[in-house]
């Protein structure tokens, strides 16, 4: 029995599924997962010494790679001087203006501890400012594990074939109003019928929890214009998008303004963060100087802070986004010859950094149209890359992540791999 066995064993017996987040359990791909002894650059190494080029970099934050050296000395300078205050102190005042200066949208932002933390915080102070009790989500679109948003959601709820969950009661999930993404004729129909309704419409900036699609042509801007006329917020989920894809995260790209943005992963260096923020006047309707709650005891916590922010001043002291683009790029070039090389036709999805392979020959532009993949197909590519030293996300339904610490040469060997499996599958 291998060491991972033995873990995962032992685990078993005292963590719901051995696992303390279900997509790390490989029930989508089948078999036992592996526990990772050490992680460091662009590999981690299990429990039985095997050395893997991993692509899913803690499922986002590792942009620089694994234990960056800046973070490490951040993390460890830090510590010295207290890992926890409850307090307020200067990091969080630095971190603070970083995010309102480099996302443009951002008037005032609160820290909190999760990316689920900032999603939740965000639908309680839309509803708050608003006085309005609906919200509008996309099928597909995991905004962590709050109960008005586990409705037909994305990530792990897809990969074990539950979107919705146990535990969320009917007539909270009334509220919540699901649509295709991509579907402009249905966010038409439902604001011309409930828009008065409506708090607000919260969507993940690229959707990437059921693979990785991309909006449509004016399908934003139809969104921005029917929030705009109903008096609805637009709240962005930048959780995986926020300074992954540039410095003032995907709305820097299409140069539209949500209302309110929830961030986590790469502003935490991979410690446990997350954050919200948006419009003054709807952030002060927070306490303590306004009426909608939200607390943390660990909120702002220094250690997350510190390394943070060592980790996005790195992003830009090396122009670390076109750097990553320009790794995406090459990553792209090889990934599509070497399909064309083993005779797959199947959707490639790419931008920046992040990535996906649609185990499907036709266009995914919503989640019904993500879930015609082989997940069967891409279960013996999961494994057979695996066996060959190479870790994707263990589910067809996730995006996979590129770090400034991946080289030319781990991107030339993995596409061959990966073109190799493909042509015996």
């Amino acid at each position: 029995m291998t060491r991972s066995s033995e873990l995962f064993a032992a685990a078993r017996r005292y963590i719901p599924g051995g696992v303390n987040s279900p997509v790390r359990a490989f029930r989508g791909v089948g078999g036992e997962p592996f526990f990772v002894e050490r992680a460091s650059g662009a590999r981690i190494w299990d429990a039985d010494g095997r050395e893997l080029i991993d692509f899913v970099g803690t499922w986002g934050p590792a942009i620089l790679g694994h234990a960056p050296r800046v973070v490490l000395d951040a993390i460890n300078a830090t510590a010295q001087r207290g890992v926890s205050f409850g307090a307020p102190h200067a990091l969080e005042v630095e971190m603070a203006r970083t995010i309102c200066e480099w996302v443009p949208s951002i008037e005032k932002v609160r820290m909190v501890n999760s990316g689920t933390e900032a999603t939740m915080s965000c639908v309680r102070l839309a509803r708050g400012f608003t006085g309005r009790g609906k919200i509008v989500k996309f099928t597909g679109c995991y905004h962590g594990h709050v109960d008005s948003l586990l409705v037909k959601a994305g990530s792990g709820a897809l990969t074990h074939g539950h979107p919705d969950s146990a535990g969320v009661p009917t007539e909270l999930a009334a509220l919540t109003i699901t649509l295709p993404f991509n579907d402009a004729d249905a966010l038409r129909a439902v604001f011309a019928e409930q828009g008065k309704e409506i708090a607000a419409v919260i969507v993940e900036a690229v959707p990437a929890n059921a693979g990785l699609y991309f909006p449509e042509p004016g399908f934003y801007e139809l969104l921005w214009k029917l929030c705009a006329e109903h008096e609805s917020l637009v709240i962005f989920d930048e959780v995986m998008t926020g300074f992954r894809l540039a410095r003032g995260g995907y709305q820097q790209i299409i140069g539209m303004k949500p209302d309110l943005t929830a961030l986590g992963k790469v502003i935490g260096g991979g410690l446990p963060v997350g954050a919200f923020g948006g419009r003054r006047e709807i952030m002060d309707m927070l306490s303590p100087d306004g009426p909608v709650y939200q607390a943390g005891t660990l909120s702002g916590n220094p250690l997350a802070l510190a390394a943070g922010l060592a980790q996005l001043n790195e992003l830009e002291r090396v122009d670390g986004w076109a750097k990553l683009e320009a790794l995406g790029a090459e990553f792209e070039v090889r990934v599509r010859a070497g399909l064309k090389r083993a005779g797959r036709d199947y959707n490639f999805r790419r931008i920046g950094s992040m990535f996906c392979l649609y185990f499907t020959n036709g266009p995914v532009r919503n989640l019904a149209e993500a879930f015609a993949s082989d997940k069967a197909a891409f279960a013996k590519f999961f494994h057979a890359c695996l066996e060959r030293g190479v870790y994707f996300a263990p589910s067809q339904f996730e995006a996979g992540f590129l770090s400034l610490a991946h080289t030319a040469e781990d991107l030339a060997k993995v596409a061959d791999i990966a073109a190799d499996v493909l042509s015996k599958i």
